[in-house]
């Protein structure tokens, strides 16, 4: 415990901030600086004032490897994001830490649970008010976060076990993405014919790039003269402490996502216009030109790359508002898988060619699109085990005469009182 703000806390104020000192738990002092919101003429009384309010309120903060099971759970699991923070990638790092500081840290904060107090009825209820607000997958996602925070806790001794793998996860919601005939990208390929969105779509379609993989093409994956384009580095997206981020990966998502592909004709000839009109908006713009991402494909005019999340966002509302069908930019990943199959592609070829790192994962997304192998096995079956001539599956009154027949007949049949029906 650190020594209480009344006793720390000095009277260091200027009308705009207040000064705060105090001792952390290794008997260090730490100064924090909050600001009043006030403007520094004519506000020393109600800057007093709220010096009052902070001695009298003021927790010094835990820093982080100062954990123990007798602290909040809502703190613990600001604190072992901290931790985790340098194993994991920026964007798992973001994704955890909005979907505490948004959700389960205000939750928990409520209930004044300590990390020792926490049992899985209390996580079982959290999941199921959850489940009235959000989708199953959300819930999974909130469960994977505490799942980990509280094995950190197993494996440091805070913990003897982990009470996440007591409670039962919701069951994960079906997706099924949006699949694209030839003839519906044709259509698109018109409506974008010259807008910027028209290349990284066109690479997203043909190749089955990933968002992040279209926006970390760079000019030295591109081999003109062997005629290949390689992917091997990815640009990924997420929220920091509220900040939209990007960052480069010189490797792709897996190491199966790292793969070589035939370049051919038209793309050869659609980058080379690109290459030429960048190198003609350097000479244009002179100093004005951003070479940070000097060697990107996708930059504009100004040498700005794109945006991970400009091809999110625009792609869907740019389909929308030319009357076509509403997809997301990942969906034109799954459509050429699907234009694939329908060409007679054996899926595990596909698998190399979308670069999954397990046949399962193509074969669990796109099995059920492959009609032609299913006829092929109908085929197979139809030659290699002979069915019965004919066969008699006719019904049974057939056999009955018409006259024995019309004794039966529902028209004929009289009803309890007399009438007939």
């Amino acid at each position: 415990m650190g020594t209480p703000l009344s006793d720390l806390l000095l009277p260091l104020y200027h009308i705009a901030r207040v000064n705060t000192i105090y001792k952390n738990a290794g008997g260090q002092r730490k100064t924090k600086w909050i600001s009043l919101g006030l403007s520094e003429k004519g506000n020393k009384r109600k800057a007093e004032s709220e010096l009052a309010r902070l001695r009298a309120e003021f927790e010094p903060p835990k820093e982080v490897g100062d954990l123990s099971s007798d602290m909040l759970f809502a703190d613990y699991l600001l604190e072992w994001l901290e931790i985790a923070k340098g194993r994991l990638a920026h964007a798992t790092y973001g994704a955890y830490q909005g979907l505490l500081k948004s959700t389960i840290v205000p939750y928990f904060r409520k209930k004044k649970l300590t990390l020792r107090e926490l049992e899985a009825r209390h996580l079982q209820m959290f999941y199921s008010e959850m489940l009235r607000r959000v989708t199953p997958n959300t819930v999974i996602h909130y469960h994977a976060v505490i799942h980990s925070a509280l094995k950190y806790a197993v494996k440091t001794d805070m913990l003897i076990q982990n009470v996440a793998d007591k409670v039962d996860r919701p069951r994960k919601n079906s997706f099924q993405p949006v699949f694209l005939s030839a003839e519906e990208m044709q259509k698109m390929f018109e409506a974008l014919r010259g807008t910027k969105l028209e290349l990284p779509v066109l690479v997203a379609a043909f190749y089955g790039l990933r968002r992040g993989e279209v926006v970390g093409l760079k000019w030295d994956a591109i081999d003109f003269e062997q005629g290949t384009i390689s992917v091997k580095r990815t640009v990924t997206s997420t929220i920091i402490d509220g900040k939209y981020q990007e960052f480069e990966q010189q490797s792709a998502k897996t190491k199966s996502s790292l793969r070589t592909l035939p370049l051919i004709g038209s793309f050869r000839e659609y980058f080379m216009q690109v290459k030429e009109a960048q190198e003609l908006n350097k000479q244009v713009c002179g100093n004005c030109y951003n070479y940070e991402y000097d060697g990107f494909v996708f930059v504009d005019e100004l040498g700005e790359r794109m945006r991970v999340e400009y091809l999110t966002n625009a792609f869907p509302k740019f389909l929308e508002s030319h009357g076509l069908r509403r997809m997301r930019f990942h969906d034109l990943r799954h459509s050429c898988a699907s234009l694939l199959l329908a060409n007679g592609v054996p899926l595990k070829h596909i698998q190399e060619w979308l670069g999954h790192s397990d046949f399962t994962t193509t074969a669990n997304i796109y099995a059920h699109l492959d009609y032609k192998s299913k006829i092929t096995s109908a085929q197979a079956m139809e030659t290699g085990l002979a069915l019965p001539e004919g066969g008699d599956f006719s019904s049974r009154w057939s056999s009955i005469s018409a006259g024995e027949n019309s004794r039966f007949s529902p028209l004929k049949t009289e009803n309890r009182a007399g009438f007939a029906l």
